[in-house]
């Protein structure tokens, strides 16, 4: 049963921006502090954002801070992430997460949405 659904990816140019959305249930976004994670081709999954349950705290991986954003309205049960000044080595599949690696296998995972920044 799908648990998270990420759209907004696409293909953009550098400097150009991105708005990803990802969309749970209830219960998930009651519960969990989120985040977004990406991968690139033979890299390892990375930790991208990351925010609370309640939506403070706010973090970033320090190659996107200060061109990406986190946010989440729990009344929509929605997750967000605005991302600009786009480089080229953002190119990756990024994925929508609950529980941020604390539940490990019970973590709640997206599909995926892939971001490509190409000229």
């Amino acid at each position: 049963q799908v648990q998270l659904v990420e759209s907004g990816g696409g293909l953009v140019q550098p400097g150009g921006s991105l708005n990803l959305s990802c969309v749970g249930s209830e219960t998930i976004f009651s519960t969990y502090g989120m985040g977004w994670y990406r991968q690139a081709p033979g890299k390892e999954r990375e930790l991208v954002a990351a925010i609370s349950q309640g939506g403070g705290y706010p973090n970033y991986a320090s190659s996107v801070k200060g061109r990406f954003t986190i946010s989440r309205d729990n009344d929509r049960n929605t997750l967000h992430l605005q991302m600009n000044d786009l480089k080229p080595e953002d190119t990756a599949v990024y994925y929508c997460n609950a529980g941020l690696g604390y539940y490990g296998d019970s973590d709640y995972w997206g599909q995926g949405t892939q971001v490509t920044v190409s000229s």
